[in-house]
C-alpha cells in the first residue's frame, strides 16, 4: 500500500488531504487550549468559594466553629482548596506536554509539507516543459517534411517542362535537396526529443512521484500517531491528579466521620447554661390565713412589703415573673388605613388593560406570514429582508457557477466533438440562465423592499430621544393609561416602564376604576389610507384606499400606527400605508 503507485495522479487531492489534516490538528490544539482555560477557571471559583465561607477573624463567626459541625466544614473547605489545585496542575500539564509540544510539531509538519511539494510541482513544470519541447519539434518536422514535399514536386514540374532552362532545373533541385535535408535532421531530433521525453516520463511516473508521494504518507502517519500519542498524554494528565484528588475527597469523609453530635450538644450546654434550679411547687393560698410559700435557697423568694407580694429571682431578678417569660416592651403598633391597604394592592396589581396588546400581538404571530414580513416591526423586517437577500445572492452566485461550468464543457466539446455533443447543453445553459433571472428579479424586489424599510427606519439617538421625550411628558395620575407606559409593536413585544414613584401616587378611589370597561382614547389627528391594507390579525383594522380616518395613537417607532374608524372599530394599521396629519393642540397637550 503506498501513494506513490496507488495515488500517482491524485497530487491535488493528497495536497488537500494534508492540509486539512494540520487542521485537524489545530483543531485538536485549541480543543485542548481550552480544556486549560475552563480547568483554570474552574480552579479560581472554587478557590474563590472556599475563601467566601472562610471565618472572619476576630469575628463572632469565628467562636461559633468551635463545634465539630463547624470544624468539619472547615476541613471541606480546606480540602476543596487543595481540589483546586489538582485542577491548576492538570491545566498546567496539559498546556506543556501538548499543547506547546503540538503548536512546535505543527510548525514542522507545515515546512516538510511545503518542501514535499514544492518537489512535487518541481518535478511536474519540469515534464511540462519536455512535453513542450517535444510537441514543438514534432511540429518542427512536420513543416519541414511538407516544405520537402512542395520542394519535390516544384522540382519534378520544372524538369518536365521543356521551356524552362537548365539552370532553373537545376536550382529546383537544389532547393528540393536542402528542403529534403532540413527535413531529415528535424526527423533526427524529433526522434531524439521523443526518447528523452519517454525516459523523462518514466522517471516522473516510476520515480520522483512515487518517491515524494511516499514521503508525503511517511509524513501524514507520523501526524497520526503523534495525534494519538498527544490523546493518550491528555488522558494520563487526568488520571495523574486522581490518586490526591481521591484523598482530598478521603480528607473530606474524615471530617464528616469526625462530626461528634453530643460533643456539640454539651458545647451548647456550656454556653448557654444559667445554673439556676428550676422554681419550686407553689402552695395553695389561703386567704383566710396568711400565705406561706414553699421557698429554695437559690431560687424564687418570697418577700412582702406593706401588704403587696413582690416576686423576685434569685433576689436580683426584680420584675421577672418566671425566666421563660419576656415582657413586650414595645409599644403597641397602629394599624394602618384601609386606604394605604389599597394603593399597596394598586402598585403591585398588573396593568390589564394591557392584556389586549398581548392578546393582539399573539393573533399577529399566529397569522400567515406576508412575503415582505410587513407584519413585523421594522426592524425585525429589516433583518428578514437582509437574510432573504443575502439567501437569494447566494443562489445566484450558484447558479452562475454552475453556467460557467456548463460553458466550459461546452467549449470542450467543441474541441473535441468525440466527448460529446456541443448542442445538448444548450437547453441546460438556457434554464440556468433562465433561472438566474427570475433570481435577479426576485433578489430586485426584496432589495427595494429593504431600501423602503432602511429610508422609514429612524437613527437610533433619534429614536431614544424621541421614547424619552415621550416618557417624560407622559406623568399619567393612574395606571390607567396603559397605552401611555407601552413601547410596543403590534407583536405584544413591549416593556412596561412604570417607575415606583409614579405607581405611589395612585389613589384608592382608582381601584374599582381598574375593573371597569377602557375609556376610549381621544383622536390626535387624522390619516388618509394611501393603500388598500387587509388587517387580517386581530389587533389589526381593514382600511380602503383614500379612506379618512381618526388617529388616536402616533407611530413609536415600530412601523404601526393606532387609528379609529368609529366608537367600535379601532386598530392597527402599517404607518406607511396612510398619511398622518396630527392636531397640534392634541400633539402638545
Amino acid at each position: 500500500m503506498s501513494w506513490g503507485t496507488e495515488l500517482w495522479d491524485q497530487f491535488d487531492n493528497l495536497e488537500k488531504h494534508t492540509q486539512w489534516g494540520i487542521d485537524i490538528l489545530e483543531k485538536y490544539i485549541k480543543f485542548v487550549k481550552e480544556r486549560t482555560e475552563i480547568e483554570l477557571s474552574y480552579a479560581k471559583q472554587l478557590r474563590n468559594l472556599s475563601k467566601k465561607y472562610q471565618p472572619k477573624k476576630n469575628s463572632k463567626e469565628e467562636e461559633e466553629y468551635k463545634y465539630t459541625s463547624c470544624k468539619a466544614f472547615i476541613s471541606n473547605l480546606n480540602e476543596m482548596n487543595d481540589y483546586a489545585g489538582q485542577h491548576e496542575v492538570i491545566s498546567e500539564n496539559m498546556a506543556s506536554q501538548i499543547i506547546v509540544d503540538l503548536a512546535r510539531y505543527v510548525q514542522e509538519l507545515k515546512q516538510e509539507r511545503k518542501s514535499n511539494f514544492h518537489d512535487g510541482r518541481k518535478a511536474q513544470q519540469h515534464i511540462e516543459t519536455c512535453w513542450k519541447q517535444l510537441e514543438s519539434s514534432k511540429r518542427r518536422f512536420e513543416r519541414d517534411c511538407k516544405e520537402a514535399d512542395r520542394a519535390q514536386q516544384y522540382f519534378e514540374k520544372m524538369d518536365a517542362d521543356i521551356n524552362v532552362t537548365k539552370a532553373d532545373v537545376e536550382k529546383a533541385r537544389q532547393q528540393a535537396q536542402i528542403r529534403h535535408q532540413m527535413a531529415e535532421d528535424s526527423k533526427a531530433d524529433y526522434s531524439s526529443i521523443l526518447q528523452k521525453f519517454n525516459h523523462e516520463q518514466h522517471e516522473y511516473y516510476h520515480t520522483h512521484i512515487p518517491n515524494i508521494f511516499q514521503k508525503i504518507q511517511e509524513m501524514e502517519e507520523r501526524r497520526i500517531v503523534r495525534m494519538g500519542e498527544s490523546m493518550k498524554t491528555y488522558a494520563e494528565v487526568d488520571r495523574q491528579v486522581i490518586p490526591i484528588i481521591g484523598k482530598c475527597l478521603d480528607g473530606i469523609v474524615k471530617a464528616a466521620e469526625s462530626i461528634d453530635q453530643k460533643n456539640d450538644s454539651q458545647l451548647v450546654i456550656e454556653a448557654y447554661k444559667s445554673g439556676f434550679e428550676p422554681p419550686g411547687d407553689i402552695e395553695f393560698e389561703d386567704y383566710t390565713q396568711p400565705m406561706k410559700r414553699t421557698v429554695s435557697d437559690n431560687s424564687l423568694s418570697n418577700s412582702r412589703g406593706e401588704g403587696k407580694p413582690d416576686l423576685k429571682f434569685g433576689g436580683k431578678s426584680k420584675g421577672k415573673l418566671w425566666p421563660f417569660i419576656k415582657k413586650n416592651k414595645s409599644p403597641k403598633q397602629q394599624k394602618e388605613p384601609l386606604s394605604h391597604r389599597f394603593n399597596e394592592f394598586m402598585t403591585s396589581k398588573p396593568k390589564i388593560h394591557c392584556f389586549r396588546s398581548l392578546k393582539r400581538g399573539l393573533s399577529l404571530k399566529l397569522g400567515a406570514t406576508p412575503e415582505d414580513f410587513s407584519n413585523l416591526p421594522p426592524e425585525q423586517r429589516r433583518k428578514k429582508l437582509q437574510q432573504k437577500v443575502d439567501e437569494l445572492n447566494k443562489e445566484i452566485q450558484k447558479e452562475m457557477d454552475q453556467r460557467d461550468a456548463i460553458t466550459k464543457m461546452k467549449d470542450v466539446y467543441l474541441k473535441n466533438p468525440q466527448m460529446g455533443d456541443p448542442a445538448s447543453l444548450d437547453h441546460k445553459l438556457a434554464e440556468v440562465s433562465q433561472n438566474i433571472e427570475k433570481l435577479r428579479v426576485e433578489t430586485q424586489k426584496f432589495e427595494a423592499w429593504l431600501a423602503e424599510v432602511e429610508g422609514r427606519l429612524p437613527a437610533r439617538s433619534e429614536q431614544a430621544r424621541r421614547q424619552s421625550g415621550l416618557y417624560d411628558s407622559q406623568n399619567p395620575p393612574t395606571v390607567n393609561n396603559c397605552a401611555q407606559d407601552r413601547e410596543s409593536s403590534p407583536d405584544g413585544s413591549y416593556t412596561e416602564e412604570q417607575s415606583q414613584e409614579s405607581e405611589m401616587k395612585v389613589l384608592a378611589t382608582d381601584f374599582d376604576d381598574e375593573f371597569d370597561d377602557e375609556e376610549p382614547l381621544p383622536a390626535i389627528g387624522t390619516c388618509k389610507a394611501l393603500y388598500t391594507f387587509e388587517g387580517q390579525n386581530e389587533g389589526t383594522i381593514s382600511v380602503v384606499e383614500g379612506e379618512t380616518l381618526y388617529v388616536i395613537e402616533e407611530d413609536k417607532g415600530d412601523g404601526w400606527t393606532r387609528i379609529r374608524r368609529n366608537e367600535d372599530e379601532e386598530g392597527y394599521v402599517p404607518t406607511s400605508y396612510v398619511e398622518v396629519c396630527l392636531d397640534k393642540n392634541a400633539k402638545d397637550s
